[in-house]
């Protein structure tokens, strides 16, 4: 039974050998088939690396340019960092500055035209901060002008004060105040020493004229406008259009005056017996002034001649130049005489009871630390026509 087993077992072996060897026959083929189709197919192994070669240098083209692409992508984002880093690194801010609201009237002054101020002493008069509070208050309940209609004017006042242990001639700002159911004046009077007669001219002729003032919270509204009870003398003349003048014209500005007309009271003209002299044909202009009822012409020529003031062979000439400007003084009190009469006849009860019930008021800048103190030179003077305020504020 042994023997009979080994052989089986053998025979097994044998069959697995034999199975073994022609498992192992195809592959010794196939390795000796490869080694063979080297030699027949190396033209195709080199097409083939060639073209992986061009596919690798392709691919590598394609590399460079989304290297370059991303690099010029970078390049805007480090600006922009170096930006962020230097607003960043920049200065601490300044603490912020508080300023007061802008109070409702406070331009009014600044509003109201000076009138007769020099045009080269404007920028003296607003290189203060100068404040009309009293003016402000004046229009609030309880004050000197609230509820009425009121005209407004300004005027400059040089006087010699000290601001900051500096003395010095310093222009002053004046507002003038009148209440009137009606405009005062529509004339201005334009007179100084250098022209040889007084001048009563239209407001509009020098670019002037009554305007509604309107408070600043309530300046968009046209309605306001209308509604207004505040009216303030405003010129449209500007400082840029007046080297386009003659000379005589701008000059005629700083002699303008407000003009007011009192028919209840005799005019300073009517009452004057004082003439103003300017006598052209002397070398310079012969200036000074006669008074008709002090004055005697023999007297008052000989004392000029003595003092040199008139050459003596103009002697005869000039007594008869001051006969003319005597004789038309006196023409001119009269016909101001006879014109206040006319008004008078012709005046309405209303009107009458306005002009008796007209008041002025004399605005003087209130003392600040920005401003000199104008408190000691306050005057109730306001021109020659208007005479004194009613009140000085």
């Amino acid at each position: 039974m042994r023997r009979g087993t080994k052989r089986k077992a053998s025979r097994k072996d044998e069959a697995g050998k034999s199975k073994e060897e022609t498992k192992k026959q195809p592959n010794n083929e196939i390795a000796e088939e490869d080694e063979k189709e080297p030699s027949q197919s190396q033209p195709a192994i080199e097409e083939n690396s060639k073209a992986d070669a061009n596919d690798n240098s392709a691919k590598d083209e394609e590399n460079k340019v989304e290297t370059s692409s991303k690099q010029a992508q970078e390049k805007p984002s480090k600006a922009l960092k170096q930006r962020a880093k230097r607003a960043k690194i920049s200065k601490p801010e300044a603490e912020p500055e508080y300023f007061e609201d802008q109070r409702n009237m406070e331009d009014l002054w600044k509003q109201t035209f000076p009138v007769g101020t020099e045009w080269e002493q404007l920028d003296l008069v607003y290189q203060y901060n100068w404040s009309f509070r009293n003016l402000e208050d004046a229009f609030e309940e309880g004050g000197e002008l609230y509820g009425k209609r009121v005209y407004l004017f300004g005027c400059t006042e040089p006087q010699f004060l000290s601001f900051k242990d500096e003395q010095k001639v310093i222009v002053i700002p004046v507002v003038v105040a009148v209440v009137s159911p009606f405009p005062p004046s529509d004339k201005l009077g334009i007179t100084s020493v250098q022209r040889e007669s007084e001048e009563i001219v239209p407001m509009k002729q020098m670019k002037m004229d009554w305007v509604p003032y309107i408070p600043l919270e309530n300046r968009e509204s046209q309605v306001e406008r209308l509604k207004s009870q505040i009216f303030i003398l405003g010129c449209t003349q500007r400082r840029a259009g007046l080297r386009h003048l003659k000379e005589d014209r701008v000059k005629k500005f700083q002699y303008c005056l407000p003009y007011f007309y009192q028919p209840f009271k005799e005019d300073e003209l009517e009452q004057s017996t004082e003439v103003q002299i300017l006598y052209p044909d002397t070398e310079p202009p012969t200036v000074c002034s006669f008074d008709w009822e002090l004055d005697e012409y023999e007297e008052f020529i000989d004392k000029l001649i003595e003092e040199e003031v008139l050459p003596s062979d103009k002697k005869d000439d000039f007594q008869k130049f001051v006969e003319e400007k005597v004789a038309e003084a006196k023409k001119a009190n009269r016909e101001a005489r006879r014109a206040r009469k006319k008004a008078l006849e012709e005046m309405s009860s209303e009107t009458k009871a306005a002009f008796e019930n007209m008041q002025f008021y004399k605005f003087y800048p209130v003392p600040t630390s920005d401003s000199p103190d104008v408190s000691s030179v306050k005057s109730p003077f306001i021109n020659r026509y208007y005479g004194k305020a009613h009140k000085v504020l």
